[in-house]
């Protein structure tokens, strides 16, 4: 009963208001509001596995995988990382280290078992960052984000396939898979 006497309340004033602002003098053209400007991105996210590796418990890189962690920084040295991060494997750091290196960075480490708490954790603070994880993880990662996570990665010979993501700060995601280094090598590729 409050509420709707409240109610009433303020659409009675309101008419009032309305009303006067008719009989007033006329006053000059409004003066149009600007245009709402465009989302800022507050994230941009790069997502890979890491590179071919060795076998064994916690393989290293093989030498084309420490190749390609080589391409995989000079590709992003013009992005502006401002984090890298990584799994605790010894392959998914060796990934990691050459940008890292680079650009005076640590490589943060994160819980590819704790990803839904890792993915809001990227999407709400603002940078530039890699993330370098597993066939399992990178993928799962990328949709939790939002993104477009194309067909499942392929274990044995898929490691070219980056993810490039943005976060607006209107939590909007923008999302596209390219290439780098060595060309996929294994069954069929249908991302673009």
């Amino acid at each position: 009963m409050a509420a709707h006497l409240i109610r009433r309340g303020f659409l009675a004033l309101l008419a009032v208001g309305l009303l006067s602002a008719c009989m007033a003098s006329p006053s000059p053209a409004p003066v149009e509001a600007p245009a709402p400007e465009a989302s800022a991105e507050v994230s941009r996210l790069f997502l890979v596995r890491h590179g071919e590796k060795e076998t064994g418990a916690d393989p290293a890189l093989t030498a084309e995988g420490a190749a390609r962690a080589q391409v995989l920084a000079e590709r992003l040295a013009g992005e502006g990382v401002t984090e890298v991060w990584s799994t605790a494997t010894r392959r998914t750091q060796e990934t990691a280290r050459p940008l890292a290196q680079a650009q005076g960075l640590t490589i943060q480490t994160y819980d590819a078992s704790a990803l839904p708490t890792f993915a809001n954790q990227l999407a709400e603070t603002p940078g530039v960052k890699l993330v370098v994880g597993h066939s399992n993880t990178t993928d799962a990662l990328a949709a939790l984000l939002g993104a477009d996570p194309g067909p499942p990665i392929d274990e044995a010979g898929e490691f070219d396939r980056l993810y490039v993501i943005t976060v607006s700060d209107t939590y909007q995601v923008g999302s596209e898979i390219q290439r780098y280094g060595a060309p996929f090598s294994g069954g069929e590729d249908t991302t673009q």
